[in-house]
């Protein structure tokens, strides 16, 4: 089981807009990660995504503290003061605001996610140092537009902006053009804006030549006919093809368990599969 905790998770009090009984990503996540913020459909779904594919466990965590890392550099190193994260997901440890707030107290950040439960939570706790700012906005990754005209009550778009797109293009399927989505989100950025993009990959633990016959394909397989959004696996490839245009930081596009890793007296993290990377807008 992914929880932490001893006891079984309490079930969260149901809410009229919050359909209970088909599973969702952001609460499946949180329940891979530790998090109380789930009901019984999604531990359901999530320990049979466990039961065929064990490693997304890791990879969850190794997809949080990429977060955490990157945050960190572009707080630091680049002197980014402003995020904005799409798709968020529900608050857990170490959100954005959180690492980059202990960076620089003054950094403003702006969460953007549809779902209703999300959007309860973030109020509640995604509170800001005085001398910064958050915000969450209710916006689909469908409508740019309607993203940035939102956050711009928050963050300065002359400036440059940290775009942060986690596990999330990876729902949005070729058809719906995800090349065309980012572009329009990065046509709005200043010059010294970043891209930091991470998505689910098919070939670290790949059984066979033929990648939809792997256990994290067939896991996803499941997921979608419970009732979830499908999960598009992408190859590194077609995820290093989104920064196309941009100048892309070192070691580049990699499994994020090697981005920058820190010091560890146990050598090199094991590579997960999800592939992410950091670029600047020029």
């Amino acid at each position: 089981m992914a929880h932490d905790s001893d006891g079984p998770t309490p079930d969260m009090p149901p809410s009229p807009d919050i359909d209970t009984g088909v599973p969702h990503s952001a609460r499946i996540w949180n329940y891979w990660l530790g998090g109380k913020d789930n009901y019984p459909v999604d531990r359901e779904v999530g320990e049979e995504f466990l039961s065929i594919f064990p490693g997304q466990v890791d990879i969850a965590r190794a997809q949080r503290h990429f977060l955490a890392r990157v945050v960190r550099f572009l707080g630091t190193e680049a002197g980014i003061r402003q995020f904005l994260d799409v798709g968020t997901g529900l608050p857990t440890v170490d959100n954005t605001h959180e690492v980059a707030q202990r960076v620089a107290p003054e950094s403003r950040i702006v969460y953007v996610d549809n779902d209703p439960l999300v959007l309860a939570h973030a109020r509640a706790l995604l509170t800001s140092t005085s001398e910064g700012a958050t915000d969450y906005i209710d916006a689909d990754l469908h409508e740019p537009e309607s993203i940035l005209e939102a956050a711009s009550a928050t963050l300065d778009f002359s400036r440059p902006v940290a775009l942060m797109l986690l596990g999330i293009l990876g729902h949005v399927p070729g058809e719906d053009d995800p090349h065309g989505l980012l572009r329009r989100l990065l046509e709005q950025l200043a010059p010294g804006s970043y891209l930091v993009l991470a998505d689910g990959t098919n070939v670290v633990n790949a059984e066979r030549q033929n990648t939809d016959e792997t256990a994290r394909a067939r896991a996803i397989q499941l997921y979608a006919a419970s009732g979830g959004i499908p999960y598009h696996l992408r190859g590194p490839e077609e995820i290093t093809a989104f920064f196309d245009g941009l100048e892309l930081v070192e070691p580049g596009v990699l499994s994020v368990s090697w981005w920058r890793p820190e010091p560890s007296p146990f050598g090199k993290p094991r590579e997960v599969d999800s592939y992410g990377g950091v670029a600047r807008k020029p």
